[in-house]
């Protein structure tokens, strides 16, 4: 009997140890786990300007940056012609102290300078950024933290059927306008540049040397009695501006219209904007424009500027060094900007370059520091237009 058990309980144990290895074996394969899926990090872009730097992000450099980038996102808040600056700067400087996060990672805007000079800018080398090694250390000084990424000067353009012989200095400008009444036109400078770029122009004719570097590195209302006979100079000019009675167009695309419908003969222009119009057909071949001299006209480099506060620093780092790329340099020469470079000619697209064998951003007279400017702009719409 205790064998005929033993070989049950055998038997029962085998046939148990089958099922359970069949079991086994027809189990299906864990599926393999998924793989995690791409984190998407926004860049929070700032844009104090014009629409046609608006546009230079949006259409251009955004889209070029991403499809390099595809793991970041750029979102952008723009603040037409900088109305703003003043509360941007504070909303910067009081979540810098506060340790909080300012809601923005990359600035594009005039008072980027202002913000490095209040050392609310986070830092940068060539450890963070390689490509800085490839710009003027000149111009990087200048922007006292910011990272220069295009050019701009202001031109004074000109009919050359009617102007065979623009003028060469300043002075030769303010008797020209007299001399030929209604004929030469500049915007209001709040609506922009290169409007803006005549005044001052006019202003630093009468200011101290000493004054005006003040003016382009800090911020001293203190100083603004200078102004005093240079918006004066500005006032005595609203006869013989365009209208004879003190008004003025309100931005650089309405002057750009007077002079390619010929209602002008002369006015200030930004010079990417009057290649892109040259580019396009809307500016007659006849339309040149020059640069004075004694003082010029304004120009120089354009900065962003990466807040300390700023919480995603890297995303910010990655996005202005790709700037600084020939290929994002080349989009800036030829596409919707014709902005000059600020990396050397040599490693970009030549075709391109060749327009801008002259450019020089390193020698370009600077503008105001943004507060500075906003002051400026504000002394000449209660003291010139209308008066």
């Amino acid at each position: 009997m205790r064998s005929k058990s033993m070989l049950a309980a055998i038997t029962i144990a085998g046939l148990l140890a089958a099922a359970t290895a069949g079991t086994a074996a027809a189990a299906p394969k864990p599926k393999p786990a998924k793989k995690a899926a791409k984190v998407i990090r926004d860049i929070r872009l700032f844009i104090s300007a014009d629409t046609n730097i608006q546009d230079l992000w949006q259409k251009t450099l955004i889209p070029a940056f991403e499809t390099r980038y595809p793991q970041y996102r750029v979102d952008v808040t723009f603040d037409l012609h900088g109305v703003h600056d003043a509360q941007t700067t504070a909303k910067v400087t009081a979540a810098t102290v506060l340790h909080k996060d300012p809601g923005i990672d990359l600035i594009d805007g005039g008072f980027t300078v202002q913000l490095g000079t209040s050392g609310l800018l986070a830092p940068e080398t060539v450890k963070t950024m390689p490509n800085l090694k490839l710009v003027s250390p000149s111009v990087l000084k200048a922007g006292r933290g910011g990272i220069p990424y295009r050019g701009s000067s202001v031109l004074l353009a000109y009919n050359a059927t009617t102007v065979p012989t623009p003028p060469k200095t300043l002075d030769d400008l303010l008797a020209w306008i007299k001399a030929n009444p209604g004929k030469f036109t500049y915007n209001a400078p709040a609506g922009g540049g290169a409007g803006y770029a005549f005044v001052q122009t006019v202003v630093d004719k009468y200011v101290s040397d000493a004054t005006r570097q003040k003016m382009t590195t800090d911020v001293v209302p203190e100083l603004e009695g200078e102004w005093t006979q240079g918006l004066s100079t500005l006032r005595g000019l609203n006869p013989y501006t365009y209208g004879k009675n003190g008004t003025y167009p309100a931005n650089n695309t309405a002057t750009l219209s007077l002079l390619a419908s010929g209602q002008v003969d002369m006015g200030t222009v930004w010079s990417d904007q009057f290649t892109t119009a040259r580019r396009t057909g809307a500016m007659p071949a006849n339309i040149k424009v020059t640069q004075i001299s004694n003082p010029s006209l304004t120009g120089g480099a354009s900065y962003l500027g990466i807040p300390r506060a700023a919480t995603n620093i890297k995303g910010a780092q990655v996005l202005a060094n790709w700037v600084l790329t020939p290929q994002a340099q080349n989009l800036i020469m030829g596409g919707t900007l014709n902005g000059y470079p600020v990396i050397p000619l040599k490693l970009l697209d030549p075709t391109l370059a060749d327009n801008f064998a002259n450019a020089d951003i390193a020698n370009l007279r600077p503008t105001y520091t943004s507060a500075m400017a906003n002051d400026l702009k504000n002394a000449w719409a209660s003291s010139v237009p209308g008066k």
